[in-house]
């Protein structure tokens, strides 16, 4: 029997969550749990409504995708969890090719490939890491001395992970995926690289990665000063 699967779909005042559900309930895989997030939004809402009959729907006060993130984790009961940004899309096969994956390596946690598509769902990239680079732990580590290499979409995780290493951290409004990575590496737990494009990652004049840019990036500064004794230590080791 295969182990159930839980999708976690944080929402806040986002016009393309019907389209991230309608990909999640289109997954060639089962069982698959959806939970999303309402992360107290203002708007969009009856958007999810024709779904709430094959969806858990869960509001919360405005907090940010990391309190969404791990308000959907506390309370999901797949083996394996997904993340799914309200905005983006899972390829039919994502969940599918992803657990075999992890079962095969023995991971607690694992990453994709993906397409850059635009509002309208058009591919404006395709395959957006160009080959299996990453596949070469070294190369992997390394990378994260300039840019975050893993696209939190394309993530799947064992629920015992966050046993381990602990849940997002909720102090962090943009970086808190890349402060995940870190923590997860520094623990040395593999985080293998599957090298197939399942997620589908749309940017749009709304996204929070355009709207706070200057945020962001002063964030993104303060956790690379971290970066740069994990990854030191790792290469030296």
């Amino acid at each position: 029997m295969n182990p159930l699967v839980t999708i976690v779909i944080p929402f806040y005042n986002c016009s393309y969550v019907n389209q991230a559900i309608e990909s999640a309930l289109n997954q060639s895989y089962q069982p698959i749990e959806i939970i999303v997030v309402d992360d107290g939004s203002t708007s969009h809402q009856e958007l999810v409504a024709p779904y709430l009959n094959r969806v858990h729907y869960l509001g919360k006060s405005n907090g940010g995708t990391a309190t969404a993130l791990n308000h959907g984790i506390r309370h999901a009961s797949g083996q394996y969890i997904a993340w799914l940004s309200s905005d983006d899309l899972f390829a039919p096969d994502k969940i599918n090719n992803q657990v075999k994956f992890m079962i095969e390596h023995k991971a607690l946690i694992s990453h994709t490939n993906y397409h850059y598509i635009d509002g309208m769902g058009r591919v404006t990239k395709a395959d957006v890491v160009p080959d299996s680079r990453y596949q070469y732990p070294q190369v992997f580590y390394r990378s994260f001395l300039h840019v975050n290499p893993v696209n939190g979409c394309t993530v799947m995780m064992r629920r015992e992970l966050f046993q381990y290493i602990g849940m997002f951290d909720e102090s962090l409004r943009y970086t808190h995926d890349l402060e995940f990575w870190l923590r997860a590496i520094q623990a040395g737990i593999h985080f293998p690289y599957l090298h197939q494009t399942l997620t589908m990652y749309r940017w749009h004049n709304e996204m929070g990665t355009l709207r706070h840019m200057d945020a962001i990036q002063n964030e993104y500064n303060h956790i690379q000063e971290r970066a740069r004794t994990v990854i030191s230590k790792l290469i030296n080791s």
